[in-house]
This record gives C-alpha cells, sequence and structure tokens, in this order.
C-alpha cells in the first residue's frame, strides 16, 4: 500500500521529424491548440504541470473526454511512458528512472490483454511465476482471488470461452494476485454492455473494500467516476480543472467545462444577470428574479463579486414547472425515461432540459407546448461568460 504524489508533472511528445513539426506548427501556430493537443517548440504537450497527492489506499479517478490526458498520466505511473518534467513519488520515493517493473504496481488494460493460450488458472499465476514464488504460494492466492472474484468455476477454461465480463474479471484477478501497492486500471469497463458495466462497478466497489490498496483509475464515463471515486480528477487539453469529492464536483463546479461534463442530463445554461444590491445577490432570468441562497450570497461577497451578465446554470433535475410565473418555455420533444420525463425545450434563447418525476408528468406534454418553470436560488450556479470560471470560487 502506498501514497502516489505528482508534482509538476509534464509530458511532451517529441517531434518525430523536421517536417512533422514544421507541418505541426502551420497547422495551429506557435504555442497554439489543435484539436486537444498543445503544440510548442519542444513537441505536442498530452499532460501539462500535473500536481496532486493520493493518499494511501485512496481510490482516485481520472475522468475526461477523450485525448485529454488520462491515459497518459496513468502510463507515467506505470513506467510505461517517461515523465518529460516534474517528479512522481510512490510511497515517498522518486520514480522517475526506475523500471516499471519496480515500482510494484499492477495494471488492468482496457482490452483485458490476456495470453489466449492458457487457462484462466495460468493468466492469473502467470505474474507470481515470473516472480519465482513458490506453487503451493501461487496456487493459494490464485484461489482467493478467484473466489473474491467470483470466477472458482472458470479456473479451467480458456478466455476465448469467458464472457467479457468474466475476462475483465480475470484482468483484475491476474493484477490483484501480485497484492501491488498501487492498481492501476485504464478504461477497464468500456469495452464492455451497460448491463454488464453496472454489475462490475458494483464488483469493483467490493473488491476495492477486500483488498487494501491504492486504486487510480481512468475513465470517460462520469457515472463510472461519480460512482467508484473517493475523489474524482477531471481533466481537459492535459490540464486538472478540478479536484474533488463527487458531492463537491457536483454541487460546486470550478468551471463551465467541469459544469457541463459531470451530471446527467447535462447542466442546462442560460445569458442572464447577476444583481447585486448591498449585501445581497440575485439572478434575473428572462424577465424573472431569483434570490441566491445565504450560501452563495456570502462565497460571493467573499470575492466582493459585482454584478452584471453572467452564464447561469440550473441542473435540469431542479427546474421545477410552474402553473403561474416563472420563465416560459416551449416543449420540443417529451422523451419518456422509465421513472422520469424528459422535456426538451427552448427558453430564454436557449436549447434546456427539464427533468420531471414519472408522478408529476402529464400526458398532455407534448411538442409545441408551452410550460413554465422555476428554480431555487441554492440550485443557481453563476459563471463569468469570458472565463468559465465559477464565480463562487
Amino acid at each position: 500500500m502506498a501514497s502516489v504524489s505528482f508534482h509538476n508533472v509534464k509530458k511532451i511528445y517529441s517531434f518525430g521529424s523536421v517536417e512533422e513539426k514544421r507541418r505541426l506548427k502551420q497547422a495551429g501556430g506557435d504555442g497554439a491548440k489543435r484539436s486537444n493537443l498543445q503544440i510548442t517548440d519542444e513537441g505536442v504537450v498530452a499532460v501539462q504541470s500535473f500536481n496532486l497527492d493520493i493518499a494511501d489506499k485512496e481510490f482516485i479517478v481520472l475522468v475526461g473526454p477523450s485525448g485529454c490526458g488520462k491515459s497518459t498520466t496513468l502510463r507515467m505511473v506505470a513506467g510505461l511512458e517517461e515523465i518529460s518534467d516534474g517528479e512522481l513519488y510512490i510511497d515517498g520515493k522518486l520514480m522517475n528512472y526506475v523500471d516499471s517493473k519496480e515500482r510494484d504496481i499492477s495494471m488492468v488494460f482496457q482490452n483485458y490483454a490476456l495470453f489466449p493460450h492458457m487457462t484462466v488458472y495460468e493468466n492469473m499465476a502467470f505474474p507470481l511465476t515470473l516472480r519465482h514464488e513458490r506453487r503451493d504460494v501461487i496456487d493459494q492466492k490464485v484461489r482467493e482471488a478467484a473466489q473474491i472474484l467470483d470466477i472458482t468455476d472458470y479456473l479451467d477454461r480458456k478466455p476465448r470461452a469467458l464472457s467479457g465480463g468474466q475476462r475483465q474479471r480475470v484482468a483484475i484477478g491476474r493484477a490483484i494476485v501480485r497484492a501491488p501497492k498501487v492498481m492501476l486500471m485504464d478504461e477497464p469497463l468500456s469495452n464492455l454492455d451497460a448491463k454488464l458495466r453496472n454489475e462490475m462497478r458494483a464488483e469493483i466497489i467490493k473488491l476495492r473494500k477486500r483488498i487494501n490498496t491504492t486504486f487510480i483509475y481512468v475513465t470517460h464515463d462520469q457515472t463510472e467516476a461519480m460512482t467508484l471515486g473517493d475523489r474524482i480528477v477531471i481533466m481537459k487539453d492535459g490540464y486538472i480543472q478540478q479536484i474533488g469529492t463527487p458531492q463537491e464536483v457536483f454541487n460546486h463546479p470550478a468551471n463551465l467545462f467541469v459544469a457541463s461534463f459531470i451530471g446527467t442530463p447535462v447542466m442546462n445554461f442560460f445569458d442572464a444577470m447577476l444583481i447585486r444590491e448591498g449585501e445581497s445577490y440575485s439572478v434575473e432570468l428572462d424577465g424573472w428574479r431569483v434570490p441566491l441562497s445565504e450560501a452563495k450570497r456570502r462565497r460571493l461577497l467573499e470575492k466582493d463579486v459585482q454584478g452584471g451578465p453572467v452564464t447561469l446554470g440550473v441542473r435540469p433535475e431542479h427546474m421545477l414547472l410552474w402553473q403561474e410565473g416563472g420563465i416560459e418555455a416551449r416543449v420540443d420533444v417529451r422523451e419518456m425515461m422509465g421513472s422520469s420525463v424528459h422535456l426538451h425545450v427552448t427558453a430564454a434563447g436557449r436549447e434546456a432540459i427539464i427533468v420531471v418525476q414519472l408522478y408529476d408528468a402529464e400526458d398532455s406534454y407534448d411538442s409545441g407546448d408551452t410550460v413554465r418553470f422555476r428554480f431555487a436560488g441554492s440550485s443557481a450556479h453563476v459563471f463569468d461568460r469570458e472565463s468559465g470560471r465559477n464565480l463562487e470560487g
């Protein structure tokens, strides 16, 4: 078991040739971004100024869109990628120049990476065989891991005879038999269907409680991040956008990107006005004024935020249908989601979604209908229109 610390870690992929450098610089310009990639004279920057302290036995999830640098960060911990700058520590020891096999880590890959000619037992025993463990020790550890993962009945089978979920259990079993200090998981559930993903998420939560190790988990799925992580690290374009518990990043997103990435359905955004009257704050949207809650008022006062145009964010589940007053919206699409109905509407010049619980949903809501909604001041998030940062800090 071990802590992991990143100190200003950076990863730069050098240009393959002078021609490649010229082509990329012409496409993006000096220091500019092309797609997700920041291009500098040194090369293409995949991870920039990464700082993070992971406590012993903590479950950390790196989440973000494709190309944000999360898998590259994981591979630097594994020793599969060199660190261009900065320092990586595992259990207080500098790891920049330590071989992967000496780091006492295990990694579970997206594509399982099982040996097709070996049985499940042989696949799980393989890392222990490489360490020249005694046969009785290997047998004990393999069978203990198989019991934890409920794959004892499959030990004599080859991977081709297993389902996707069973193969992923074998891959996890092969990783945990080594009792590593740090367990790395690179999108391990992305190849599974929705039902299996839900089942395997539950299995990983159970596994985490049974083995005492530090987890670093990479995913692009914010649902996985919210359900698995003690803390979430949200990344974009190689930069950390926010670090916090699932509840913190959901309730207090640091900027527009985090607000739009975390939550299903995504947060609704409107052009609104923040109004300050002495020490009180309210937001005005489409002529409807909503006083902000005491907690939000206090945080805005601490930052001495002045009134003016803002981007207002309200989560779909916090928008409440109202009979009279409130903000008018036109229903574009009515989407049945089982226990709730998602009304896709146009309101205040923006497209938005209102989540209505099924017991509140009327069959008359249909395309072209007009509805009205309100939201509480505690549910309003105000963002700077230029920078996108949360004005509450």
